[in-house]
This record gives structure tokens, C-alpha cells and sequence, in this order.
């Protein structure tokens, strides 16, 4: 089998913190914190984030297949692999395969992409739970990706994998639900207890390895109680099992195992041997073996660098607003227009993939693409040039509270890139008070509106906090 050959996680700025919501509505909540996707993000646009720091230092037009899973696409009919491909900027022959509907579609992925060449896999979920309820408080939003290849590079080799499948209905979600339904807690717990005793116990035994040679299990399943339980059940000790990650992240749906897995091998060393369970209607199971390949790869901001670097201040209003469940007056401007399909088509290279020109003849990088360098005149003369991953500074900026904005104001800012170019663009995850003239920024693919239904995607410029840089 494959292995990983690379790894990156993304996990939203904003945080709510749980007791915010129990304020709210005036009774008990969890503990700690959950991940927030903005109101410019989805699963979408955190894929492509998550992506974006697996492949660091890699050329994306070696991709041969990239998977996509995610239980919260935004369209129910189109497929969102076109436009990760064009933000990536992926080969356009690549394969593109879609994993929907499971919690176990992430892990799942991964172990399908062992059977194709080199593959990019990505798990993001984005999910809603109804006020007041369980789910409300225990979804988190959040992504993983992974690179699935062969050859020296490889960090972590899949030793062997097995997948069961077991009919469930204890978490649903039908075509005309807007939040996930459950069963009594119960149900679930008692049927992943039954079944990681079933499963995970023979598996160990076939490959001749105990538990208490497994350095980190890494197990996703219905809650915090019935994941400690079922890592005793099979002989793991408290300091083997992998922080799930629901205190400051919660349960991220189909990336919530993935993400845990970056998580383990941010922290892994050559020949430790980690452990994957994955609970959904059946079971994924995954031994993998670290190798010394794992020394060699270059930083990157994963989940640890994302956890630290947070806006812990969110309020359970703005998560409400955001996620359209708070029904509040609208701005006092033209309602915005349906994006024209054939414009972005025609731009989606160009905008998707932040390609600009840069001249032959001085070197000047331009946005968007020109015929005509603005720095020489010279025409013609032009190669295509990618501004994603390019560091850049805030020239100037303005606060638009006139702007139409989930989050107001709008920041607008004059970005110029330090290896030139230059563009106007929003600015994002920044308070107000926070942007000055000359601040480190760098470019995020984000959601800039929806409107009849269509999502409208560009990249727009957010602060290079230190923690999270590579």
C-alpha cells in the first residue's frame, strides 16, 4: 500500500465559546470552545485552505486525483471538485472524485486514494445543529488534507487498513433537513463499543501488534464518553489515545478523524506506529508507520498552528447571523445580483486560481492580466503568474460601514505583493482596530457572497499571525 506523504489542516479563526450559547438560552453547556466557519467561509473554501498548507513546497501539477469529502457541500446538485481544482491550481486532466453523505467519507478517502496514483485528499465539513440542541454546541467546523503517494517522501506508511459497514440510524440528515436529527445517545455509543471490540482487536492480531505498541490512537466517535470507552475496551491507555480536539475545535464531521491524524503526526517520530478508528454506520480502520522521511518535511501551520492563533470573542449572535438563523434587517442597498455564469467561466482561471500576468520584459507582475505591462508598455509580452502563497502588505486601507457586510465594516484595502504586484481586495478575519498601513498579509480563498443560489468565490487578504506562519 501508499502512504502520506504529506499533511495540512485549517481551522476556522473565529471560536464560540460554548458557555455563550448556555448564557443565551439560560441553561448548562460543555465545556471550552468550537470552531466557527466565517461568513465568508464553507467547505469549500476550507478545503482549499487545508490544501493549501498539505501541499507547501509541492508542485500541484503533479496531482494525478484529488478526493473530495464532506458531508456539508453548498450545492446539492453541482459538484465543488471544479472549483477546488481551479483554486489549487490543479492539472485540468486531474481526477476528481467526490465522497459525500458519510461521517467516515474522510477516512474512507484516504484509504480509496491508495489506489491511484499521487492524490490529494480533503476532508471539510461545515455543519449546523439546531438552537438549543446537543449538536448546536458539539459541531465544530474545520478541514484536513492529505497527499497519498509512494517513494522515499513517504511520512507515514499504511501498514493495512479494513473497512466494515453496519446499517445505523442514529445521525441523520435528510434532502429537507436543515439540521442533523439523532437517535438516543445510546444507540450510537452502545454500537461503536460493540463494534471497535469486534473489529479493532482482530485487526491488531493479524498484523502481530499489541496495544500497547501503538503510540497514538487517533478515535472518532459519538462523543466524548463512548471515545474513552472504547479505546479501554481494546487495552489503550489514557496517554495513547490522541486528543479528540472537542474543547477547542468539536466534533468537525468527516474531518474530524483527519484532522486528528494531523494532529498525531505534527507530533510523531520515526517508527511510532499510529492507530485510526473512524465510527459511521461501520468502521474505518487504518494502522500506519512513521518513517524517517517525517524529519525532512518542512513546516507546516496544520492544527497546531491554526488552534493557537484564534478569535475567542465571537458572539452567538454573529454565529447565528452568519449561518442565516438570525433574520435581521436588511442593508439598505439594491439586493445583490445572481453571478452571470458565463463570467465565471470565462474568469474562473484568472480568479479561481489568482492568476495574473507577469512581463517578460521587466518582470513585473501584474493583476489581473494584461496585454500591456504598466510598468514598460511593452505588449504581448506576458506569462502567466500565480499570486497564492506570495507575502504582501497592507499600502492602504478603508473602513466601509456604508458596505453591505455580514461583519461590518467592510474592510477594502491596497494590497501590494513584495515581489510586486499589486490588487484591492477585502480583508478578512481583522477587527477594525487591528489593520494599520504596512501590516503582513497574506491571500485566503473565501466564499465573497451568495446570491440565487450561486456561491461566488475570489481570495481575499488576511494578517500573517506568527503562530500559524511557516
Amino acid at each position: 500500500m501508499k502512504g502520506i506523504i504529506s499533511y495540512g489542516a485549517y481551522i476556522p479563526y473565529n471560536r464560540l465559546q460554548r458557555k455563550k450559547i448556555g448564557e443565551f438560552f439560560g441553561k448548562s453547556t460543555y465545556s471550552g470552545e468550537k470552531a466557527v466557519a466565517g461568513y465568508d467561509e464553507d467547505s469549500v473554501s476550507m478545503g482549499v485552505e487545508a490544501a493549501l498548507d498539505c501541499l507547501h513546497g509541492t508542485d500541484s501539477k503533479e496531482i494525478d486525483a484529488v478526493y473530495f469529502a464532506t458531508t456539508s457541500a453548498p450545492y446539492k446538485e453541482k459538484g465543488s471538485i471544479s472549483t477546488i481544482a481551479a483554486a489549487l491550481h490543479l492539472k485540468e486532466n486531474v481526477r476528481g472524485i467526490e465522497a459525500a453523505s458519510s461521517l467516515r467519507s474522510g477516512t474512507s478517502a484516504i484509504l480509496a486514494a491508495n489506489e491511484l496514483e499521487q492524490t490529494l485528499v480533503i476532508a471539510s465539513d461545515c455543519r449546523t445543529g439546531a438552537p438549543t440542541g446537543q449538536n448546536e454546541q458539539w459541531f465544530g467546523d474545520g478541514a484536513a488534507s492529505f497527499l497519498i503517494g509512494h517513494g522515499p517522501e513517504v511520512i507515514a506508511n499504511v501498514i493495512d487498513a479494513v473497512s466494515v459497514q453496519g446499517e445505523l440510524v442514529s445521525e441523520w440528515r435528510s434532502q429537507t433537513d436543515s439540521f442533523t436529527q439523532n437517535w438516543e445517545e445510546r444507540l450510537g455509543s452502545t454500537v461503536f463499543l460493540k463494534q471497535v471490540k469486534e473489529v479493532v482487536t482482530p485487526f491488531l492480531e493479524k498484523n502481530n501488534c499489541t496495544a500497547d505498541a501503538i503510540n497514538k490512537v487517533i478515535i472518532s466517535g459519538p462523543g466524548t464518553r463512548a471515545h474513552t470507552q472504547a479505546a479501554s475496551a481494546v487495552g489503550f491507555q489514557k496517554n495513547q489515545i490522541q486528543d479528540p480536539l472537542f474543547d477547542s475545535v468539536g466534533a468537525a464531521g468527516n474531518a474530524h478523524a483527519p484532522m486528528m491524524l494531523v494532529s498525531a503526526l505534527e507530533e510523531a517520530k520515526p517508527g511510532d506506529q499510529l492507530l485510526v478508528v473512524a465510527f459511521a454506520e461501520g468502521l474505518d480502520v487504518m494502522l500506519l508507520e512513521v518513517t524517517e522521511a517525517i524529519s525532512r518535511l518542512a513546516k507546516r501551520k496544520g492544527v497546531q498552528g491554526y488552534l493557537t492563533v484564534k478569535n475567542d470573542q465571537t458572539s452567538y449572535s454573529d454565529y447565528l447571523k452568519w449561518r442565516n438563523l438570525l433574520e435581521t434587517e436588511p442593508p439598505r442597498r439594491p439586493e445583490t445580483e445572481r453571478p452571470s455564469a458565463p463570467a465565471l467561466y470565462r474568469g474562473y482561471h484568472q480568479n479561481l486560481s489568482f492568476t495574473g500576468s507577469k512581463c517578460r520584459n521587466c518582470g513585473t507582475p501584474q493583476f489581473p492580466k494584461q496585454r500591456i505591462c504598466t510598468q514598460c508598455q511593452v505588449k504581448d509580452e506576458m506569462d502567466d503568474y500565480r499570486f497564492v502563497g506570495q507575502s504582501a502588505k497592507i499600502m492602504t486601507y478603508t473602513l466601509d460601514h456604508l458596505a453591505a457586510s455580514p461583519a461590518p465594516p467592510m474592510i477594502v484595502a491596497v494590497v501590494d505583493f513584495d515581489k510586486g504586484g499589486r490588487i484591492i481586495c477585502e480583508v478578512t478575519d481583522c477587527h477594525p482596530k487591528e489593520i494599520e498601513i504596512g501590516m503582513n498579509v497574506e491571500m485566503t480563498f473565501r466564499r465573497l457572497y451568495e446570491a440565487g443560489g450561486i456561491s461566488n468565490y475570489f481570495w481575499k487578504a488576511r494578517p500573517i499571525r506568527q503562530k500559524e506562519s511557516v
